[in-house]
């Protein structure tokens, strides 16, 4: 059961004709797979392969991807609108966010012309994955406590450290991991990208259990002297946090995407139920107690779009600076409609809002998702208390 459409696919002044169409095609092909299949392939603990596939070979996967290395030469919005319809037609990927949207990007933008060469067209069509690791179980927001170090022995780099929440490891080729060198200027710790395969010696990976119904399991990552080759870096051991918030700042667009999805997911759902379910001889979605509260999720949910819009725009033309800003409200936002709708869906629904037919119980563990990572919501609004309002830092 896919749910109904509660706002429009774009705004001819916002996206352009090729965007609009391409929310289309998405919508058509997420409708095709659709809840049933999703939570079928999550409680099987399975990955969602053939959705994947189909989406690769259709140009989705890679639509943000440079058009010479496979991809379609747009940029983190259209990725972005590809995460939004699928999760707005029940089946959100959340390698989308990982694999194309963060690695793909630092490797197009950083990566030498033998990595591009080696990962964008596999990544474009689906046919590679790529997990990304950054979480410790001890510098959790504060990347400067990071303690994953990758020292030179010889032409050689040496590995060593742990992870936590490195999202669909198992299914993954390899894994994009930020780590600490040490500056040849300063001799200080600077955090660097490494492209990790997966088999490979003295990389072991667990499963995390968690509570959350989704293809893509978590795991905790042990690092213990894995031995690189000099290539397995990518960009400059010296370049510091620039290289890493290329990655970032898409991440935090497309978790507004992803949470995006979700919302209006939920919102359909709820307003179809609302309009068909009758107590007392009259429709309950009537009754302004339940047709208030789902019409202001409405406009939340446009407003994050919106701001969600904004950011993927100013990322795409290089504004870095602001596109931090903005991607950073983007991601408080969406995942602030995403939770508010989501619990109001199943409210109206009653009892049949925890149950798997509807679809919407799930859903309250998966919006938390867009609260607490890839950065909480409290330090969101440090960022905004100090690089936006101007005031001191309180951390």
């Amino acid at each position: 059961m896919s749910a109904p459409r509660t706002t429009a696919p774009g705004s001819p002044l916002i996206e352009t004709p090729e965007r609009q169409a391409l929310r289309r095609a998405v919508t058509d092909l997420g409708g095709r797979y659709g809840t049933p299949y999703y939570f079928a392939k999550a409680r099987a603990g399975e990955p969602a392969d053939e959705l994947w596939a189909e989406a690769g070979k259709a140009g989705y996967l890679g639509v943000n991807l440079p058009a010479e290395y496979g991809g379609g030469g747009g940029g983190i919005t259209d990725l972005a609108i590809v995460l939004e319809e699928l999760g707005a037609a029940g089946c959100p990927l959340l390698l989308l966010i990982v694999s194309p949207a963060i690695c793909g990007t630092v490797i197009a933008r950083y990566g030498t012309e033998e990595q591009r060469r080696e990962w964008l067209p596999g990544l474009a069509d689906g046919s590679r994955k790529m997990a990304f690791g950054i979480t410790e179980p001890d510098a959790g927001s504060n990347s400067h406590r990071i303690s994953t170090i990758a020292r030179r022995d010889g032409e050689d780099w040496l590995l060593t450290g742990r992870k936590v929440f490195v999202s669909g490891i198992d299914h993954c080729d390899a894994v994009l991991f930020v780590a600490r060198t040490e500056d040849a200027r300063t001799g200080r710790l600077k955090p660097a990208l490494f492209v990790v395969p997966r088999e490979i010696a003295g990389f072991e990976f667990r499963p995390i259990p968690m509570e959350l119904v989704a293809p893509e399991k978590q795991f905790q990552v042990f690092l213990d002297d894995v031995r690189l080759p000099a290539e397995a870096l990518v960009g400059d051991a010296d370049a510091g946090l620039l290289q890493l918030f290329a990655g970032l700042n898409p991440e935090r667009i497309m978790t507004a995407a992803f949470s995006l999805g979700l919302a209006r997911q939920a919102l359909g759902r709820a307003v179809e139920y609302a309009k068909t379910r009758t107590v007392w001889s009259t429709p309950i979605g009537a009754h302004q107690g339940l047709a208030h509260p789902l019409a202001q999720c409405a406009v939340e949910i446009e407003l994050a779009r919106l701001m969600t819009q904004k950011a993927g725009l100013l990322y795409d033309a290089g504004e870095d600076l602001a596109a931090g800003e903005a991607a950073n409200m983007a991601k408080y936002a969406a995942g602030e409609a995403a939770a508010r709708t989501v619990d109001q869906a199943v409210q109206t629904l009653g009892g049949n809002g925890l149950t798997q037919e509807y679809g919407l119980g799930a859903l309250l563990a998966a919006t938390r998702v867009g609260r607490v990572a890839p950065v909480s919501r409290e330090m969101i609004l440090n960022y905004v208390a100090q690089h936006t309002l101007g005031l001191p830092k309180s951390y």
